[in-house]
């Protein structure tokens, strides 16, 4: 399993999580946003945490379940708090 796909996305408070199929909405205050998830990963929701798992463990399945991770954590951010440029 991918080293970022091993941790689940938190789902802060004001947020909601739906998982539908391959599809993930997630709602917020500041909109709304949708994946529709590659079929070699699988996606669930337990107990505030959005878990992702490579359902034939083969080399691309690893690497898909990272990135769609690393996609769910950055929606889940930008439908809560919303994206900023860092200062340098």
């Amino acid at each position: 399993m991918s080293r970022i796909a091993k941790n689940p996305v938190v789902v802060p408070a004001g947020v909601e999580v739906k998982i539908q199929g391959q599809q993930v909405a997630v709602k917020g205050s500041n909109g709304q946003l949708s994946l529709e998830v590659h079929p070699s990963v699988g996606v669930e929701l337990n107990e505030g945490k959005v878990v992702f798992v490579a359902r034939d463990g083969g080399k691309q399945s690893i690497a898909l379940s990272g990135t769609t991770r690393a996609l769910v954590n950055n929606m889940v951010t930008g439908v809560s708090t919303g994206f900023r440029k860092p200062c340098s």
